[in-house]
């Protein structure tokens, strides 16, 4: 017995079946509307204003929809270290995190069936804890007291 087909089998990731609904057309709407309203944001806007010149967006977009690609559906489409420039961001501190994750956090229920909303935030969580770690490290910081940031305290 040979099972289904490819096309019609469910991937698996962390043990759990990923929910028909996340797709790459989700992961692109998600990551273009995130970004639309990250650049509109009195916070964030003026970090990336700094480093993502205008006419190198739709190429940053492009790299963060590989990075979701690979992260939620295991494409393997993403080869880079998003770490490294965000280490090089001066007075990137935990209000930086929070409004990221509270930014991600609206648009992915605006736009996700929960339980894909779920997922991505999972994610984007343990992705702003392991930041914040290797930005207190960076700095010669304490890193024992970077606390995860709870969904439920933003």
């Amino acid at each position: 017995m040979r099972g289904r087909p490819a096309s019609q089998r469910t991937m698996v990731v962390d043990g759990r079946p990923l929910p028909e609904a996340l797709d790459e057309a989700l992961i692109r709407a998600v990551v273009h509307a995130f970004y639309d309203d990250v650049r509109r944001d009195p916070l964030l806007g003026p970090v990336f204003d700094a480093r993502i010149a205008p006419e190198e967006w739709p190429h940053h977009l492009a790299k963060l929809c590989d990075f979701w690609s690979a992260t939620l559906l295991r494409t393997g489409r993403y080869a880079g270290r998003p770490l490294p420039p965000h280490l090089t961001l001066p007075g990137l501190g935990e209000e930086h995190f929070r409004r990221w994750l509270q930014l991600f956090r609206d648009t992915v229920q605006r736009l996700c069936p929960p339980e894909v909303a779920v997922l991505f935030m999972d994610r984007a969580l343990r992705i702003a804890h392991s930041f914040r770690l290797a930005v207190a490290f960076s700095r010669g910081e304490d890193t024992s007291l970077v606390e995860p940031i709870a969904e439920q305290g933003l």
